[in-house]
């Protein structure tokens, strides 16, 4: 039987994806999830893929999720050949909104930057707005469109990940918690798991919040913490934006069938995933400044999720300094479901012995924050 090519720690959307890209280039691959696949911060995410709009300055996260968003429109087609699941893809572009004096000229800059870098986004006065978008508060300022930028179903889009790399043959075991990794003369051999023990010569841990225990067993601090965001959504017969729209105070992101996500709070170094009245009422009030005709709209739900978040706000990504074949994919905090096909493809490059030529990763190194301790024990120096 032919050994594993690689184990998989984590069943979020950063982990599956990496099972896709690693399976569709014929690799052997298991996945493994502590709980069900995608129920993490995967399924309550809003799915924005919000390259422009949210990035306000030239750096590795620009680059890398302008990389990540274009793969998006193929990856959709293939996803959907393989699985038939639509991650309901919806470009209808953003529009980031100032309701502010202070929002306005945040945006200008942002526009300026957007023009030097290349990128396509234009300034809409409140009419122009309202032209494109006639439910939206008449107080507000103008906002900034940007075409490109996109959104998907997150719950679909990890969900077509974990199918598509069943149907290339990955194994999916879910409700099996890595308990230890295998480290052994400089060089990791498998993990040790509630189910029983595997062994490969390639680890790659994606499990978001929970990775950071399991990298500190290789002498390696990768401070990822939880950041507790809530969301709630609504139902309207009535088509009320064609766009996703965002703000400071909150975005509201169009879905199909007359749904909207409202979202999200930020409380950060919180594991406590019950949602709070305060939460959702900080979110209906900006919501109901943003979109008055909302209040007309049928209360469906509200959950919350854990987003992975590091020091710096960039993901870990890349193999371990000193354990060779032990990989890090995770801390994608927000930008998880934006950043998915970029990371499982940049992991699938990296088993094939390929770097990539149009990034630079160096901001990603897993041990940029020094936490690499070589004087202990056992590690190899």
């Amino acid at each position: 039987m032919k050994p594993l090519d690689a184990i998989i720690v984590g069943g979020g959307v950063i982990g599956s994806s990496i099972a896709y890209y690693m399976s569709a280039r014929g690799m052997k691959v298991i996945l493994l999830e502590r709980d069900r696949v995608g129920s993490q911060a995967s399924s309550a995410a809003a799915g924005m893929l919000a390259a422009q709009a949210e990035i306000h300055e030239a750096g590795p996260m620009f680059d890398l999720a302008r990389a990540s968003r274009g793969l998006f429109p193929q990856l959709a087609t293939d996803l959907s050949e393989l699985t038939g699941i639509d991650i309901g893809l919806k470009r209808k572009g953003l529009l980031r909104v100032a309701v502010t004096d202070a929002d306005v000229a945040e945006i200008q800059r942002t526009l300026a930057f957007q023009k030097t870098a290349g990128e396509q986004a234009e300034w809409l006065s409140t009419e122009q707005v309202r032209q494109r978008e006639p439910s939206i508060s008449s107080e507000i300022r103008g906002a900034m469109f940007v075409g490109e930028d996109s959104q998907v179903d997150a719950p679909e889009l990890c969900s077509a990940f974990a199918h598509a790399a069943a149907v290339l043959g990955a194994q999916i075991k879910e409700f099996t918690e890595v308990k230890s990794l295998l480290l052994d003369q400089g060089r990791i051999s498998g993990v040790m798991t509630s189910e029983g023990t595997l062994y490969s010569d390639r680890v790659i841990i994606a499990s978001g919040t929970w990775s950071g225990p399991l990298l500190a067993q290789a002498r390696l601090t990768c401070p990822i913490y939880p950041v507790k965001g809530e969301c709630f959504s609504v139902l309207s017969h009535t088509p009320l934006i064609q766009s996703t729209i965002f703000s400071h105070g909150c975005y509201l992101v169009p879905k199909k069938g007359g749904r909207i996500v409202i979202g999200a709070t930020a409380q950060a170094h919180c594991y406590d995933r019950k949602v709070s009245l305060g939460g959702i009422s900080k979110l209906l009030e900006a919501s109901k400044h943003l979109l008055p005709g909302i209040i007309e709209a049928e209360w469906e739900k509200a959950w919350s999720g854990l987003r992975p978040q590091t020091l710096d706000g960039l993901p870990y990504l890349g193999e371990h300094p000193h354990w060779k074949g032990l990989y890090a994919a995770t801390g994608h905090y927000r930008n998880g479901i934006l950043l998915s096909p970029m990371t499982g493809k940049l992991v699938a490059d990296w088993a094939e012995g390929k770097t990539e030529k149009d990034l630079s990763l160096d901001s990603y190194r897993v041990d940029r924050h020094e936490n690499v301790h070589l004087k202990k024990e056992g590690v190899p120096s």
